[in-house]
C-alpha cells in the first residue's frame, strides 16, 4: 500500500504556493520506476493526434496529497527533468525534429501524470503509387519501450479510438493533400529473444486529395490530345498538318518537364504510362502525317505500282467500306462517283492521229498509252490506302481519348 513517506504535506500551498522541497523525496526518486511493488508493471496510456501531439498517463505511486488540506488544489505543474518518464518511441520513424526543452507535465493528488509532447515524426511508409493522383494509402504507427518489458510496462489507450479519429480528422481537414479515412487499432507483442514488449500498432489510412493534380496534369494533356486528333480535319495534302502537330509535340514535351515535379519521386504510377501513350500517339500521328503528305507527293509526281498484299488490302477495304456506306436506293443515272485526282497528275490523253477502221481490230495498246491509263489507277490507290491509314489513326485518337476520360471518372469515383 501507500505509505506516508510518499504523502506531500501541502499545507500552504494555497497561500505561498508550492514548496519544491517537500518534492524533494520524489525528485531524487526520478531515476527510478515510480511504484512501491517492483512486480507490479506501470500502465502507461497513450493517444495521440495526427498533429504531432504525442499525449501519455501514468500513474506515480512517488506523489499524493490531500486536496482538502491544500485548499482544494487537485493538479499542479512540474518540469518533467523531474520526473520519471517512459521510453515510448515510434519503431517507423526514421527522423524526430527536435523536442523543446524545459516542458512541463500535469501532477493530480492522486499521482497520476500527464504529459504533452509536441513532436515531428517521418515514418517509413509503403505507398502503393500505381493509382496516383486517386491513391489510398495504409500506413502504420507502432508505439513501444526500448527498455521496459511487459512485466514492467504495459500500454493502454488514454482516450477511446473514435475520439482520436475524430480529432484527427478536423485537424488535418484544412492542411495538406491527404484527406483522413480511418485508423484502426492492434495490441500485439513483440518478442526479441527471451523478452517480450507490449506496443500499440495503429493502422492509418489516407486518400489523396486529386484535384490539385487533375487540373495541372489530366485536363491539360487531355487538351493537347484533343487537339492532335482534331488536326485530322486539315487537309493531309494542303502540307500544314505536319508543321501544326510538331508543334504540338514541342508543346506536350514542355509541359511534361515542367509538371515532372508534380509525379512521384519512386515508382511508376498509372499517369505516367497515360502520359507515356499520349507522347507516343502524338509522335506516331506526326510520322504519319509525314508519310502521307511525301507519299501523295510522290504518288502526285511519280507514281509508283502499289506492292500485291497491300492492293488486296485496299480492295479488301474499300469493299467493306462500300457495303457499309451503301444508301438503300441507287443514284440518278449520270451521277456516278467522282474520280480520285491528284494536282500534277493528269488525265490519259488518246493518241493523236489514230482512230480504228471500221472492221478492223483495234491494234496492241502502246506501252507508253498503257502506262498512261494504269497511271490514275495507282495514283488512286494509294490515294486510299493513304486515307485509310489516316482514318485508322483518327479512330485509334477517339478510342483512347474515350477510354481515358472512362478510366479516370471510374477512378475518381471508386
Amino acid at each position: 500500500g501507500r505509505g506516508d513517506d510518499f504523502t506531500v504535506s501541502c499545507s500552504g500551498f494555497d497561500h505561498r504556493g508550492v514548496d519544491p522541497a517537500v518534492f524533494a523525496s520524489v525528485m531524487v526518486r526520478k531515476d527510478f520506476r515510480p511504484v512501491l511493488n517492483y512486480s507490479v508493471p506501470t500502465q502507461v496510456n497513450i493517444s495521440f493526434t495526427l498533429s504531432a501531439i504525442l499525449d501519455v498517463v501514468w500513474d506515480n505511486f512517488f506523489i499524493s496529497w490531500n486536496p482538502e488540506e491544500c485548499g482544494g488544489i487537485q493538479r499542479i505543474s512540474m518540469t518533467t527533468q523531474n520526473l520519471w518518464l517512459p521510453d515510448i518511441f515510434i519503431i517507423e520513424s526514421i527522423e524526430v525534429d527536435q523536442t523543446p526543452t524545459g516542458l512541463s507535465a500535469y501532477v493530480s493528488n492522486e499521482g497520476r501524470i500527464q504529459y504533452k509532447k509536441p513532436m515531428k515524426v517521418t515514418t517509413i511508409c509503403n505507398l502503393d503509387i500505381f493509382r496516383f493522383p486517386f491513391d489510398r494509402q495504409n500506413c502504420t504507427l507502432t508505439f513501444s519501450s526500448f527498455l521496459y518489458t511487459v512485466d514492467d510496462m504495459l500500454l493502454g489507450m488514454e482516450k477511446e479510438l473514435w475520439e482520436i479519429v475524430d480529432t484527427s480528422r478536423n485537424l488535418i481537414k484544412t492542411q495538406g493533400e491527404w484527406e483522413l479515412l480511418a485508423i484502426n487499432k492492434a495490441t500485439p507483442k513483440l518478442a526479441v529473444g527471451s523478452s517480450l514488449y507490449d506496443q500499440i500498432m495503429f493502422h492509418v489510412a489516407i486518400r489523396r486529395r486529386p484535384g490539385l493534380y487533375v487540373i495541372n496534369l489530366l485536363l491539360p494533356s487531355g487538351f493537347l490530345i484533343a487537339i492532335d486528333a482534331l488536326s485530322f480535319l486539315l487537309p493531309a495534302e494542303s502540307g500544314h498538318r505536319a508543321p501544326f502537330k510538331m508543334t504540338l509535340l514541342l508543346g506536350y514535351t514542355v509541359f511534361l518537364l515542367m509538371m515532372n515535379d508534380l509525379l512521384p519521386a519512386s515508382g511508376v504510377p498509372l499517369i505516367s504510362v497515360y502520359f507515356a501513350l499520349c507522347l507516343t500517339l502524338m509522335v506516331v500521328s506526326l510520322l504519319e502525317s509525314i508519310l502521307i503528305t511525301s507519299l501523295l507527293h510522290v504518288v502526285s509526281t511519280q507514281p509508283r505500282p502499289m506492292p500485291h498484299w497491300l492492293h488486296s488490302f485496299v480492295l479488301r477495304s474499300s469493299r467493306v467500306t462500300e457495303c457499309c456506306n451503301q444508301r438503300p436506293q441507287e443514284e440518278s443515272e449520270g451521277r456516278g462517283p467522282k474520280p480520285i485526282r491528284l494536282p500534277h497528275l493528269k488525265d490519259p490523253e488518246p493518241m493523236a492521229g489514230w482512230e480504228p477502221s471500221p472492221g478492223k481490230t483495234e491494234p496492241k495498246g502502246d506501252p507508253q498509252s498503257d502506262q498512261r491509263i494504269q497511271e490514275p489507277q495507282v495514283a488512286g490507290s494509294w490515294v486510299k490506302f493513304s486515307l485509310a491509314l489516316d482514318t485508322f489513326l483518327c479512330w485509334l485518337y477517339l478510342l483512347f481519348m474515350s477510354s481515358s476520360l472512362i478510366t479516370v471518372i471510374v477512378l475518381w469515383n471508386a
